[in-house]
């Protein structure tokens, strides 16, 4: 079963990302990944494998807002490219879900045939479509909100807009997801232990 973390307004979002990944590997998992808005750079890290593959991967990884996921493989095989957090193709967009689309393939015939995707996920659907009602004039609520009114399944959201570092977008439906509020700084998590 697939998690999600998430943290906004820690100077150690990287630390905080991974602890919580730790804490959900009991659900099981193939892969996983965190999405670090920082400073001057944004940095995306995923592994197949073990939480600690990914930690390893994480020196010099820094900034105040981020998402990481466990997953556990529904639509494409355990490899790099289906791993999440997915981008949009601009980059602009990343997101991290926990749950199954039911329609996802005729999403992306309806709305996404000129996109080249990068995985076999029903979650990089999601994520191309918010980019695309964005890029027809929808600020990124209504972009998300919009996208979120026709999904048909399981989902638990966890979006990051890198002109807003300040703002994790999340929805849910049937997939479980926490909203905790800190002296400083908010989290978002699949279960209490993350």
């Amino acid at each position: 079963m697939c998690g999600i973390v998430g943290v906004v307004g820690n100077t150690n979002a990287t630390d905080i990302l991974i602890q919580g990944l730790e804490k959900l590997e009991y659900r099981g998992y193939d892969s996983a990944g965190i999405f670090v808005l920082g400073g001057a750079e944004n940095h995306l890290v995923k592994a197949v494998g073990r939480i600690a593959e990914l930690s390893a991967k994480t020196a010099g990884v820094e900034g105040t807002t981020g998402i990481g996921h466990t997953r556990w493989a529904t639509h494409g095989v355990p490899n790099y490219e289906n791993a999440h957090p997915h981008q949009s193709t601009s980059g602009r967009f990343t997101l991290v879900h926990n749950g199954v689309i039911e329609n996802y393939e005729e999403l992306k015939a309806e709305y996404l045939s000129d996109i080249k995707f990068l995985s076999e996920t029903d979650t990089e659907v999601i994520v191309q479509l918010i980019e695309h009602f964005s890029n027809e004039g929808l600020s990124t609520e209504e972009a998300f909100t919009k996208v979120v009114t026709l999904l048909h399944g399981s989902y638990a959201l966890g979006l990051l807009d890198e002109q807003d570092k300040d703002t994790i977008y999340v929805a849910k439906n049937k997939s479980p997801l926490l909203v905790g509020v800190g002296e400083g700084f908010n989290v978002i998590a699949s279960d209490a232990l993350a």
